[in-house]
């Protein structure tokens, strides 16, 4: 799926570049921001999903949830966000809560947590979360102004759909899995551990004020590196405490 939506991108990026035919535009726009989420989606959908977690289930996290997760996030930064230093945690602060409170939401119902669903859920809320909001920096990185006119650049178009679109799995995806995952653990046994979900929120929206305020690649690995070792945990540790019989499902 994902070479095939590359090769479609950049098909899509050729006949605008032959034609420069605007209509082509969001064609290029939509399948950039779109195809690194879905295929981390379509991926899991593949390989021995949980029967926790329908593909309805799956397909609301990433639609419904990163659609509401994206508008919330946008209403509340509208009026909470200042201009000053602390504007990128405040970032952070917000749209990590959102995205945590929508894994809430769409894990309603569950009766059965394991850290392995949590961290899939909440993939799948942050991957459709992410995939809105690239789309809305592509649209953004369109326009650019020269002087006193205004000019479309589809060269940025392309760079910052590479960049996001290699960034994702490590961004909005990783952080609200990580966040989710914490909330299943939590979740377990007789009474839920608040301590262990608090402590991955703010986790994730230290790493995500980190990550926009850095303008660097090598930032980006850094934060990218420094985020995958909880993670990492995290899967190590559903592999763990999972019954012997799902163990096969884990490494299948």
């Amino acid at each position: 799926m994902l070479i095939i939506g590359l090769l479609l991108w950049g098909a899509a990026i050729g006949v605008t570049l032959v034609t420069g035919n605007v209509i082509t535009l969001p064609t290029i726009v939509l399948i950039g921001s779109f195809l690194v989420p879905v295929t981390g989606v379509v991926w899991y959908l593949d390989h021995d999903p949980s029967p926790a977690l329908s593909p309805r289930r799956i397909t609301a996290a990433f639609i419904i949830a990163g659609t509401l997760g994206v508008l919330s996030a946008s209403l509340l930064e509208y009026y909470l966000v200042g201009t000053g230093a602390l504007a990128n945690v405040e970032v952070g602060l917000i749209e990590e809560l959102v995205k945590t409170l929508l894994v809430v939401a769409v894990a309603w119902g569950i009766h059965s947590f394991h850290t392995r669903d949590g961290m899939v859920l909440g993939a799948a809320v942050g991957f459709g979360f992410a995939a809105l909001e690239s789309s809305g920096y592509a649209l953004a990185s369109l326009f650019v102004v020269q002087g006193h006119r205004l000019f479309l650049s589809l060269d940025s178009v392309v760079v910052t759909e590479l960049v996001r679109g290699i960034l994702a799995p490590f961004g909005h995806g990783m952080w609200t899995a990580i966040v989710g995952g914490a909330i299943f653990a939590a979740a377990r046994g007789n009474r839920v551990r608040y301590i262990w979900i608090l402590a991955a929120y703010l986790l994730v929206s230290i790493l995500h004020g980190a990550f926009d305020s850095i303008n660097g690649i090598i930032g980006y690995v850094v934060v990218s590196a420094v985020g995958v070792v909880p993670l990492v945990r995290l899967w190590l540790r559903a592999v763990e405490i999972a019954p012997a019989a799902d163990r096969n499902s884990f490494v299948g």
